[in-house]
């Protein structure tokens, strides 16, 4: 379709800010970007490291397409001020994009409404001296994930498989995060799963499998090198791949979320029990991104895929009519 009369007005492409994932921004930005002026969309690259975020307003911005990652994107604060402008934007508003940047607050969220998701024990920065590291083994088992409450793209996180090794992943994830969560590891595929739409309409796009070197699927393997193998379709029974469908699309539903989002889930290997771990509420839009690899799996172009999440931006209160 030509958008030469594009109905979306003046676009920005939020892009870079000031989380530790700003390298990352910049490539999904830079991907959104050119694809919506490939569709014919107004669109312009907006860095709010560089700029004020007011300044849309008075740059005659209409829409925003969000492709921040981390503090300051993801997290609920630009949400907040593209409210307060009464600027539509693409992916989850105010609330669920806050709670889903909180690892812990999203797991009490899934928990509250009987959703599976590993056992934790949240362990606060400057209280940790008194972690008593037996206690925590014991009460989650090894291995163990130790990761920042706050924090994306695996940064922080390490495996912990020995006792003598917990106390270097606290202080590693201690370095991000004031909230540091320690985790029950669950062992089995690990496995991601895109959801767009909002409430009733939401649903899911094709699982994706991830066969990571080793099975360490971090910050390098997953931005930086091509070992990792992204499989789609996922070679999953079918029965098993339609119960994780509604299963992301049930822990994306009870969150509020809307517009898109990706959530990841570990399935146990001796039960095949699905746990969700996490969602994303603004992912990864670059050349090694899942979220276009399950659209294009589903026949939905990364231009197309850019101008549906387009289409459906908004907000949370729409704007009264004064006077």
């Amino acid at each position: 379709m030509s958008h030469s009369s594009s109905p979306f007005g003046k676009v920005a492409v939020l892009m870079g800010g000031r989380s530790a994932e700003r390298e990352i921004s910049l490539m999904s930005g830079q991907g959104v970007l050119k694809a919506l002026l490939a569709s014919g969309v107004n669109a312009h690259a907006f860095d709010p490291a560089e700029k004020d975020l007011n300044e849309l307003k008075r740059e005659g911005f209409t829409t925003c397409f969000i492709a921040l990652h981390g503090r300051y994107g993801e997290d609920g604060t630009v949400q907040g001020a593209l409210e307060l402008q009464g600027i539509p934007y693409t992916g989850s508003g105010v609330m669920a994009s806050s709670i889903a940047m909180d690892k812990t607050m999203t797991k009490r969220v899934w928990l509250a409404e009987g959703l599976p998701t590993p056992a934790y024990v949240l362990v606060q920065r400057d209280a940790l001296q008194q972690v008593a590291m037996p206690d925590l083994v014991r009460t989650l088992g090894l291995p163990m994930i130790v990761k920042p409450a706050r924090e994306g793209s695996s940064i922080g996180v390490t495996k912990v498989l020995r006792i003598e090794d917990l106390p270097a992943a606290l202080t590693a994830a201690a370095a991000c995060d004031a909230d540091i969560l320690c985790e029950q590891c669950i062992v089995g595929d690990e496995v991601t799963c895109p959801v767009l739409g909002e409430g009733e309409k939401a649903h899911a796009l094709p699982v994706i499998r991830i066969v990571a070197p080793e099975g360490n699927y971090d910050y390098q393997n997953k931005y930086f090198t091509d070992d990792t193998q992204y499989l789609v379709p996922s070679g999953l029974p079918l029965a098993e791949e339609k119960a994780i469908e509604a299963l992301v699309v049930k822990a994306y539903q009870v969150l509020g979320c809307r517009g898109w989002g990706r959530i990841d889930v570990m399935i146990d290997a001796q039960t095949r029990q699905p746990y969700l771990l996490e969602i994303n509420t603004s992912p990864g839009m670059t050349g090694h991104s899942l979220v276009p690899m399950s659209a294009k799996a589903a026949g939905v172009s990364y231009e197309d895929l850019c101008c549906q999440l387009l289409a459906a931006a908004s907000l949370d209160y729409v704007q009264e009519v004064l006077g």
